[in-house]
């Protein structure tokens, strides 16, 4: 049997997190080490660092691409020019809302609300995490609309446990296979994600 593929990734969040281990064994390979999870700003502090670690060995880096751009190039662009062959630098489209978005049926049913509610064209929101607790104020649960949607006078844009409850879907319930028919960033960064499984593995076979 073939020895596993191990991939570490570093991300902005928690639930970006489980995102990541889920797209690294659904391309076949293994999760690492995840880093980061302390925001957008301190992930792209360390981006040379984590490319420089690519170059010994796969690396997938994860971001929103918010709206510091209008498209996934020039961000990658802009955070870093000479990417190393072995980092997959993957950019959600506008952030990861819209890939748990993108299998509309399963959130919906986990969320409580109606299918017709949920965009088609995930990645054409311009604020997909207001759009994802706008999905709960209208949720049937009361128990999701207290987690994910902000209490009145607290200033916080989300629930207090708004971060716990999209990673319980994300890890849970989330088809990630249904998911890439509708995201093309997502599907953009399994494809990446698959290329760097299978490309160690070829590596690997040839020192044996």
């Amino acid at each position: 049997m073939a020895a596993p593929v191990i991939i570490p990734a570093a991300v902005e969040g928690m639930v970006d997190d489980v995102v990541v281990r889920r797209l690294i064994a659904f391309a076949g390979g293994q999760a690492g080490t995840v880093y980061g999870r302390n925001g957008k700003q301190a992930l792209r502090q360390k981006i040379n660092g984590y490319n420089r670690a690519a170059r010994h060995r796969p690396w997938v880096v994860l971001v929103d691409l918010d709206r510091e751009a209008d498209c996934a190039p020039p961000l990658r662009d802009e955070w870093l020019s000479d990417p190393a062959p072995n980092l997959c630098f993957r950019v959600a489209v506008r952030a990861i809302e819209t890939w748990l978005m993108a299998d509309a049926e399963t959130l919906a049913r986990f969320l409580g609300v109606s299918r017709t509610l949920i965009s088609g064209y995930p990645e054409e929101l311009e604020n997909p995490k207001e759009a994802m607790v706008n999905l709960a104020r209208r949720s049937r649960r009361r128990a999701i609309r207290e987690d994910m949607v902000p209490r009145h006078g607290s200033g916080r844009p989300v629930g207090p446990a708004y971060t716990s409850t999209l990673s319980e879907y994300a890890e849970t319930y989330w088809r990630l296979d249904v998911a890439t028919h509708y995201s093309d960033s997502l599907r953009r960064a399994l494809a990446c994600i698959r290329r760097l499984v299978a490309d160690t593995r070829s590596e690997l076979s040839t020192l044996k």
